[in-house]
């Protein structure tokens, strides 16, 4: 479902036109802070409702602004393309957010989920090898949630009941606990299944890619659940309830709920020992962009559908070997936009339909399609 254009208005520092889309593979090519990296943020913005560089949308307004626009149209089919508008204003004291595909405003920016999947490539997905675990709970959960809104609805319903089983903790009022609880055991056992799952179907895919790119074998991920049975596996809601009776006197000191998913380990381990420690910087960046590999994968297995790919600036720290195995291994997908410097050799991934954008303070001309 590739998208045909994208029309500006007040969005960072982009200048207030529309630019034309219409090719399988977009590159945008130009020196730091011109630009490159918001045109993807626009992209991905259409295609989730909200930002991968910031939680604040105010931050995305143009300076001197108070409001600003997306428009996207994008192939449905040969004789046909939809189109999604979102638009921000930011009063004093409200920040309305209006979402519309199709003519219909959306109520839920969860509904744009299956319209535009996006892949993202960035520079902070080292965090998912290095980072806290906090940021590998996440990727799984972004798998889950490309594709599965009933996912989106039981992990929001976890964090509301974990909120207020929390308040009730550091305000030391215990006569909700017991109900809190039963929905805590009830939404956690559910995201503790769905993300075990995920992460057994997800090994399938990456183990061998990483062999294939690196030459090391049985690296995996391990899913370490914080409720567990007594082999370690996911227990029953009666386990739970029993785990949550028998710490609550530990989380009435610590003031916070100190079990459930919102505390589940994943690690990569080979052979059965952590991997990421004795890893050097290399072989932890190429774990990095090969998770994103495999989660393209993932989801097309899942839904038998080509995600768009979002490349920011991913294949500079590779040498030029490993930029070709890296390339090599993209599995397939309806779009893909690339971000590169001037001196990279962008040329050398350029197909003959290929359109390449040099991007300037927030412009952006068109070169030709594949440079000789």
């Amino acid at each position: 479902m590739p998208l045909l254009s994208i029309s500006y208005v007040n969005f960072r520092n982009i200048q207030n036109e529309t630019i034309d889309l219409l090719s399988k593979e977009v590159f945008f090519v130009g020196e730091n802070g011109q630009g490159k990296s918001n045109l993807l943020e626009s992209v991905y913005y259409l295609a989730y409702g909200s930002s991968f560089r910031t939680h604040s949308d105010s931050e995305i307004i143009r300076s001197g602004e108070n409001a600003f626009s997306l428009r996207t149209l994008f192939k449905r089919s040969e004789d046909n393309a939809d189109s999604v508008f979102i638009s921000l204003e930011n009063a004093k004291t409200t920040t309305k957010k209006k979402i519309v595909k199709n003519g219909k405003t959306l109520k839920d920016r969860k509904e744009l989920v299956n319209t535009m999947p996006c892949v993202l490539f960035c520079h902070e997905d080292l965090e998912f090898a290095v980072g806290e675990p906090e940021r590998r709970r996440f990727f799984v959960d972004q798998c889950l949630s490309m594709y599965d809104m009933y996912y989106i609805d039981i992990s929001r319903n976890y964090k509301k009941i974990l909120k207020s089983r929390n308040l009730s903790l550091k305000q030391q009022q215990f006569s909700m606990l017991d109900v809190y609880d039963l929905q805590l055991s009830e939404y956690g056992l559910q995201i503790q299944k769905k993300r075990n799952d995920a992460v057994f179907k997800f090994n399938q895919i990456f183990a061998g890619l990483y062999e294939r790119i690196t030459g090391i074998d049985n690296v995996t991920i391990r899913y370490s659940p914080s409720w567990k049975s007594s082999s370690g596996s996911i227990p029953n809601q009666a386990d739970v309830l029993k785990i949550l009776s028998e710490k609550r006197e530990v989380d009435r000191v610590m003031q916070t709920t100190m079990s459930g998913p919102h505390r589940d380990k994943i690690r990569f381990v080979r052979n059965g020992t952590d991997f990421v420690p004795t890893a050097s910087t290399g072989q932890r960046r190429l774990l990095a962009i090969l998770l994103r590999i495999a989660q393209a994968i993932f989801y097309t297995q899942a839904t038998e559908k080509k995600p768009i790919l979002l490349m920011d600036d991913v294949l500079l720290e590779l040498d030029p070997d490993k930029r070709q195995h890296v390339t090599s291994l993209l599995p397939e997908y309806d779009q893909l936009f690339c971000t590169f410097l001037p001196g990279e050799p962008y040329e050398r991934y350029a197909k003959s339909t290929t359109k390449i954008y040099k991007i300037e303070k927030g412009g952006w001309s068109e070169l030709q399609s594949k440079p000789q």
